[in-house]
């Protein structure tokens, strides 16, 4: 793969209760165990990271696949949850369900545009096979 950008993050500290920063310094934040995972819940998690990815990422892709087959949409969103379990054999695995709302297109249509994204998003293509994602597509 010839890279169009490349980026860095370095964790310090204890992981999921240390610190990540990126070169640029655009994250530098403080992380922190989530309440129902035992922790503190007192900084940003790993999941909430993805999730702001996933979503801007996917966000990006279905803007892009509207612009290419010539279908305007406007006031649209992705929320991503990101939710973390045990793999059942002493590991933990994610899944992620992308809810996207497209106003204003018949639903066919909007969910052939958020299956076409699913198809050339970065993130839906790195979690492809690994992880369960699920799609759902509403106009409000």
């Amino acid at each position: 793969m010839e890279a169009l950008y490349s980026t860095e993050a370095l964790a310090t500290g204890a992981g999921r209760d240390g610190h990540v920063t990126t070169t640029d310094g655009r994250v530098d934040m403080d992380l922190a165990i989530p309440k129902a995972m035992g922790g503190s819940g007192d900084g940003a998690n790993p999941e909430q990271l993805f999730a702001a990815g996933y979503s801007a990422c996917f966000h990006s892709a279905l803007q892009s696949v509207a612009r290419s087959q010539q279908v305007k949409i406007e006031n649209t969103s992705v929320g991503a949850r990101v939710s973390i379990g045990s793999n059942g054999e002493g590991g933990f695995q994610l899944a992620v369900h992308l809810e996207v709302i497209i106003p204003n297109l018949p639903h066919g249509e909007a969910q052939a545009l958020v299956e076409a994204a699913h198809q050339v998003c970065p993130y839906s293509n790195a979690t492809r096979g690994n992880i369960e994602v699920t799609l759902a597509v509403s106009d409000d």
